[in-house]
């Protein structure tokens, strides 16, 4: 069975960089191998990936999952925005405290806030992952097995 990864050549990569510089206005210099599966996960991982022949291997990831790529845009997985996020110079959104355990909870945020299209969603030093902004709110995107649960909570 063939992979249903494939590493990215540096044409491709220049391009990710370069949509995450227009989204968020970060400058992503990395030393990593950027991996897209058939359904459009972006991952990203050492280097020495390359030496491996991934067509020999029957595997779905490898690496961290970094984030999506649909409609020409990047949703960055929670890793992916605590990559991004202190780099970011726009289109990040502070959430204050008494909406933090909502979002952990993956629930909408009614908060009117600035920015376009996805937003790395921070409370002071810690990145939680990424939104999308609305007219009224923000969209979840925390994945339902990495949510509080109501009895995690004290």
């Amino acid at each position: 069975m063939k992979s249903s990864l494939k590493i990215l050549p540096s044409k491709e990569i220049k391009f990710f960089r370069k949509l995450i510089k227009d989204q968020w206005d970060a400058d992503f210099v990395d030393d990593y191998a950027f991996l897209m599966s058939s359904k459009n996960k972006l991952y990203i991982a050492n280097k020495d990936i390359g030496r491996l022949n991934l067509e020999k291997l029957n595997i779905n990831n490898v690496g961290l999952y970094f984030g999506e790529f649909r409609k020409d845009l990047l949703r960055l997985s929670i890793e992916g925005s605590q990559l991004i996020g202190p780099l970011a110079k726009k289109n990040v959104v502070e959430i204050p405290d008494v909406f933090v355990v909502p979002w952990l909870r993956g629930v909408d945020i009614a908060l009117k806030a600035e920015g376009e299209n996805f937003v790395i969603i921070k409370n002071k030093n810690d990145f939680m992952g990424c939104g999308k902004i609305t007219d009224e709110k923000i969209l979840n995107f925390v994945p339902k097995a990495r949510r509080l649960m109501v009895e995690d909570l004290p």
